[in-house]
């Protein structure tokens, strides 16, 4: 949404939101007017009891001689009355005067005349009767002016006891007239109040809508881009392509890429996540730098990135732009003291000639960019022909989770040969996949699809339960090797795998020290802490821990001084040349000596001949494992090449 028509929806909001906060304030005044209405009239009725009350208590008590009324008069008591009466009749202040006995006997009136008096009937008359005071306002008759009735008992001043009834009629007008100056204040100051109330209420009406349309604007940013560089997320990427591809059919053509980052779990792994965030935000600025001004950059989730290129439908000038963007992204960088050259695999196809689809093109350059990466080019463009390798990691996916079912995988072992006399230690677990249509499959082939999937808690989870059932059958055959299982970083992310192994071991009936778990330096240092904690409860039920692959991570050596390790594997890489190359040697025997220092046993990799396994021998390295000896085999076969005794008489120096 533009901002000019976020405003727009915000006006007619305020509008709406500021025209029904006005229909309660109404509403309310008209209820506070009714009431202070009502009020008005009550106040006159007591300032009616008021007066009345004077006039009794000041002009008609002080006159009777305190007998009831109904008897009559005495001339003086009459005189008395018509005195203290005349002025206020005169006057209008009193417009008529009753003194009537209980009986209803008229005992004085201001006209000495009967007429108008109440009825003995009366309500009223019956409640001044009872010891009470009724007060009515009479405005009724458009012909006369609005008087003020009260009736109340008479009460002598000389004994303080009711002796009648007075029945007095006084002018509205003058009572009316104060009550309204006091009313039209009343009602000025709520209409004043009112008025506040309701621009109160305006104002937090524009200050809630204003706020609204704030936060639906950065809720609408934060939905449609990534919170780590700020770039548009997939979502917004998609309504991009959308975009594109209407405007295609007006003609306009363009390019869409994906670039995903080579080697980026690395990064991960032995920098830490920081970096990794850290790069990410590198890598999306560096996007926006290199690219177009009106070119669109996202953020597609985890190292992935897309690109939409408009205008730009000629095949050679795009892979000229995207070589130019993908060599300013590897320009070498520094990270946590350690220097990095970004490297990215980039897949492009073309709307609308490949696809006019946002899913037709986001799989056409997906599988441009897998080619990309098992190619020899950084930037492939996309051909029909390649679209259906783009499934094979799927499909993969697919196929070991019903090997798994189906149990096609199996194990094969390479022993640890100890180099001092010839005799085999222990063996390696080697997973491999029996596939139905492919034949013998190494774990190159799909250990790391695993590894990035949940598969790989199953596939540990077999190898464990192999393994651990292989050395039970070759332990009662009368061999005492230990077995070696490998875990990855993904399985060092949780202390299921020591449930699993504790479970395993007891379903088994092996001893937890025949089994050695060996993790690589790179699965320790993908969340210290938590592998930690997996490594020393494994080393609580007795299980020894091998460092597999010494040499190559960047794990800090604070890892072996925290954690007890038993064994430490040296690379092949440092073995592979080791009699040729001076610094190979020089690594090696640094190693076995920090691995004895350390009280850890050393074992050395890829031992392929005897003058290796000579030298090796004389550096004081533990142990070693080899083509020399044996390629990986069934355990039956490592049985038979070395003997009952386990031991084969080669490898070792007389």
């Amino acid at each position: 949404m533009t901002d000019r028509r976020r405003s727009r929806a915000g006006s007619r909001l305020f509008a709406i939101y500021a025209a029904a906060s006005l229909l309660p304030v109404v509403a309310l005044g008209a209820v506070l007017v009714q009431g202070y209405e009502q009020e008005a009239l009550e106040r006159g009725r007591e300032q009616g009891r008021a007066q009345a009350s004077v006039i009794q208590q000041m002009a008609i008590a002080p006159a009777l001689s305190g007998l009831d009324l109904a008897r009559g008069l005495t001339g003086a008591e009459r005189e008395r009355l018509r005195s203290a009466t005349d002025l206020a009749v005169f006057s209008g202040s009193v417009s008529r005067l009753y003194l009537r006995g209980f009986t209803g006997t008229v005992a004085f009136s201001d006209d000495d005349s009967v007429l108008g008096a109440l009825p003995i009937t009366d309500p009223a008359f019956q409640a001044a009767a009872a010891g009470r005071t009724d007060v009515r306002i009479l405005d009724n008759d458009p012909h006369h002016p609005a008087l003020v009735r009260v009736l109340q008992p008479v009460i002598a001043a000389k004994t303080g006891q009711a002796i009648g009834i007075l029945e007095i009629y006084l002018p509205y007008a003058p009572i009316a007239a104060k009550v309204q100056v006091h009313t039209h204040q009343a009602i000025e100051r709520l209409g004043l109040g009112l008025l506040a109330l309701y621009a109160v209420l305006a104002l937090i009406s524009w200050w809630t809508s204003r706020a609204l349309r704030r936060h639906a604007a950065i809720h609408e940013h934060e939905a449609l881009h990534d919170s780590l560089t700020g770039l548009p997320n997939r979502e917004m990427f998609r309504r991009a392509v959308e975009a594109a591809l209407g405007r295609s059919r007006h003609g306009e053509q363009g390019a869409l890429a994906l670039v995903d980052l080579d080697h980026f779990k690395e990064v991960n792994d032995t920098l830490g996540h920081p970096a990794g965030d850290e790069l990410l935000k590198i890598v999306g600025h560096r996007l926006i730098e290199s690219t177009r001004t009106d070119d669109t950059v996202a953020r597609l989730g985890g190292d992935e990135f897309g690109l939409i290129l408009p205008r730009s439908s000629d095949a050679e000038e795009t892979v000229a732009l995207l070589d130019r963007v993908r060599r300013e992204l590897g320009e070498e960088i520094v990270l946590d003291g350690v220097s990095l050259s970004i490297e990215a695999s980039f897949g492009v196809c073309f709307y609308p000639s490949d696809d006019d689809t946002v899913e037709g093109l986001l799989t056409s350059a997906d599988a441009a960019m897998y080619q990309g990466k098992h190619g020899l080019s950084g930037v492939v463009v996309y051909e029909p022909g390649i679209r259906s390798h783009s499934t094979h990691g799927l499909v993969l996916h697919r196929e070991l989770r019903q090997a798994l079912e189906r149990d096609e995988l199996l194990l094969h072992y390479q022993p640890k040969i100890e180099l001092g006399t010839g005799r085999v230690h222990g063996v390696e677990a080697l997973v491999r996949w029996q596939h139905p249509e492919r034949g013998l499959l190494p774990p190159s082939e799909f250990l790391a699809m695993a590894e990035h999937s949940e598969l790989i808690a199953s596939l540990t989870t077999w190898v464990l339960r192999r393994a651990l059932t292989d050395c039970a059958t070759w332990t009662t055959a009368g061999h005492d090797w230990t077995v070696a299982v490998n875990v990855s970083a993904r399985n060092l992310q949780s202390l299921e795998l020591v449930d699993d192994v504790h479970r395993l071991l007891r379903g088994t009936g092996v001893r937890p020290d025949r089994l050695h778990i060996e993790v690589t330096e790179t699965a320790l240092a993908f969340d210290n802490d938590l592998a930690g904690q997996v490594v020393s409860a494994l080393v609580a039920l007795g299980i020894a821990i091998s460092i597999d692959d010494f040499g190559i991570g960047y794990t800090s050596l604070s890892h072996l001084r925290a954690l007890t390790v038993s064994e430490i594997k040296i690379d092949r890489m440092f073995v592979t040349h080791l009699l040729s190359n001076t610094k190979d040697r020089a690594i090696v025997r640094s190693i076995v000596d920090l691995g004895h220092s350390l009280g850890c046993q050393v074992t050395a990799e890829g031992v392929e001949s005897q003058d290796v396994a000579d030298w090796l021998i004389d550096a004081g390295c533990d142990q070693a494992q080899g083509y020399l000896w044996l390629r990986p085999s069934p355990w039956p076969d490592v049985a038979l090449t070395f003997g009952a005794r386990g031991r084969q008489g080669l490898g070792v120096r007389p």
